[in-house]
């Protein structure tokens, strides 16, 4: 099935030097590090976790929600108790680099999102198999210093991910409440549906949240990536410095750095 290959995105979400998912990812204003994910296949089925505190590998807990019941998403203490009665290990999230940054944050303790303090705030996959099946995932600890309970689009059919096997995947990065206003990933699939490229279609989506926000988007970072079934792709975002690897028997992990509208 393709979507074992999104399941990777586990190996930054076990990185304690990645403060923006995972062990490490930094916290909400409490002190407490909650996780977002979700995954889609090619045959329409998805997981989703939100507010899931405790465990490493949110993704992981996604896929079984999409694997083993009838729901796509579990959320704060249901999720918890999914995963622990599946076998992972509650683990404390919080290390001590991104304590001492909010701490350190509490001494002022101002929210305000900045674009592209950490180039992203998510990690978003989606990969094309060798029989032009398409997949995806989306994983992260969300906004830095969130008010408790935030959950932005990451976890989000539709925003932060969205697969559909006739035409293409698109994810998401950035400040999610923006992509959820345009169910963002969503929408970029939709516009490759009626002819537009990869690129075309993520630059203009980034166009609609610039519409809907002229004055706040100057200041905030929302970009996407997609992939359609040929194997094309494209990227675009907002602000300058959103980056996306590309991997393929053509190009060999590769760093690219997506056009931006500022």
């Amino acid at each position: 099935m393709a979507a074992s290959e999104p399941d990777r995105v586990h190996v930054p979400e076990g990185d304690p030097n990645e403060t923006s998912v995972g062990l490490g990812g930094l916290p909400d204003r409490d002190g407490r590090v909650t996780l977002d994910a979700c995954i889609m296949d090619e045959f329409a089925n998805c997981g989703a976790v939100a507010c899931l505190e405790h465990i490493v590998h949110p993704i992981s807990v996604a896929r079984m929600v999409m694997e083993k019941t009838p729901h796509v998403m579990l959320v704060g203490e249901g999720a918890l108790q999914f995963a622990l009665a599946n076998g992972f290990k509650k683990e404390k999230l919080l290390t001590a680099s991104s304590e001492k940054a909010w701490r350190e944050w509490l001494k002022k303790a101002e929210y305000k999102p900045v674009a592209n303090i950490e180039n992203h705030d998510t990690i978003g996959m989606l990969a094309l198999d060798a029989k032009e099946n398409i997949s995806g995932a989306c994983t992260t600890s969300g906004m830095a210093y969130k008010m408790k309970g935030r959950v932005g689009d990451s976890p989000i059919i539709g925003a932060g991910l969205f697969v559909d096997n006739e035409i293409g995947a698109a994810t998401s990065t950035g400040v999610g409440e923006e992509v959820i206003r345009i169910c963002g990933s969503h929408l970029v699939v939709e516009l490759m549906r009626q002819g537009n490229s990869p690129q075309e279609a993520c630059e203009k989506a980034v166009l609609r949240v610039v519409k809907n926000q002229p004055q706040k988007s100057k200041d905030l970072q929302v970009g996407f990536l997609a992939i359609n079934k040929a194997g094309e792709y494209g990227a675009y975002a907002l602000q300058k410095g959103f980056t996306y690897a590309v991997y393929s028997p053509e190009i060999s992990n590769t760093i690219f750095q997506a056009k931006s509208y500022y």
